[in-house]
């Protein structure tokens, strides 16, 4: 950016953009506590409001925290690589290993919320899995936390008729996940295909994933098909923005 691109920012980003600087370089590293409202107010000759709004972009941003009644803190968390194609591969899920493995790099990526339900299916989901009116649908929400963080919201449908009596009804779908019960089924997952888009959370998501104000999610709708080209699963997840990348490695 020029300087004469950055006497145009408001001077709260400019403040917010010089600590951004100071946290990439190493100046305050992760753990540390930033400059407070009065520190930056005598530096930089801002009012309160504008220092708090500086803090409040890198809030936003994911890259500092505010810890009440001690300050405002650069994040001691590493974000998840969350490797879109490798990680679906079925010489993953296909050889007993979670499909989580190949994101969290050796880091342990606990389930401390699960929840599975039988329950009329809504209608785009009963369109997605192509299923006839009146039959249900298998419902399994789960929450992910990693280092003791909430980072992702999922929410799997298949047909209640498909997966009644396996292990995908039950908490623990065993190794390799519910792919791998799938496939057990004659209905292994062949294809997979992915949507995403971003919006600010809902107050129940906020809540679930301990989101500041300010910090968007990422939606990523995931659907995937046996061999004969039809909907086995529809995957619905939240992603706390600010703990992940997105890498999606392709041949040209």
């Amino acid at each position: 950016m020029s300087s004469r691109d950055s006497g145009r920012q408001p001077k709260y980003q400019r403040i917010a953009a010089e600590l951004r600087t100071a946290i990439e370089t190493g100046e305050y590293g992760p753990g540390e506590r930033l400059p407070g409202e009065n520190d930056l107010m005598a530096v930089h000759g801002v009012a309160r409001m504008t220092a708090r709004q500086a803090l409040g972009v890198l809030q936003a941003e994911g890259i500092v925290e505010a810890r009440k009644g001690a300050g405002v803190f650069v994040r001691d968390f590493r974000p998840i690589r969350r490797r879109g194609i490798e990680r679906l591969a079925r010489g993953q899920w296909g050889e007993g290993r979670s499909v989580w493995e190949a994101d969290t790099a050796g880091r342990e990526l606990v389930v401390d919320s699960v929840e599975v339900i039988e329950e009329d299916a809504a209608p785009v989901i009963a369109g997605i899995l192509d299923l006839a009116e009146g039959l249900r649908v298998c419902v399994r929400r789960r929450r992910y936390t990693l280092d003791g963080k909430p980072v992702l919201l999922s929410m799997s449908y298949l047909a209640a008729d498909l997966v009644s009596g396996t292990q995908i009804t039950q908490p623990n779908t065993g190794p390799g996940g519910l792919y791998a019960r799938l496939e057990e089924l004659g209905r292994k997952p062949v294809r997979f295909r992915e949507e995403i888009r971003s919006r600010m959370p809902s107050g129940d998501e906020a809540e679930r994933l301990t989101l500041p104000s300010g910090v968007p999610v990422v939606l990523i709708a995931r659907t995937a098909f046996d061999a004969a080209g039809v909907a086995v699963e529809v995957n619905h997840m939240v992603l706390d923005s600010s703990a992940y990348v997105l890498e999606y490695g392709f041949e040209a």
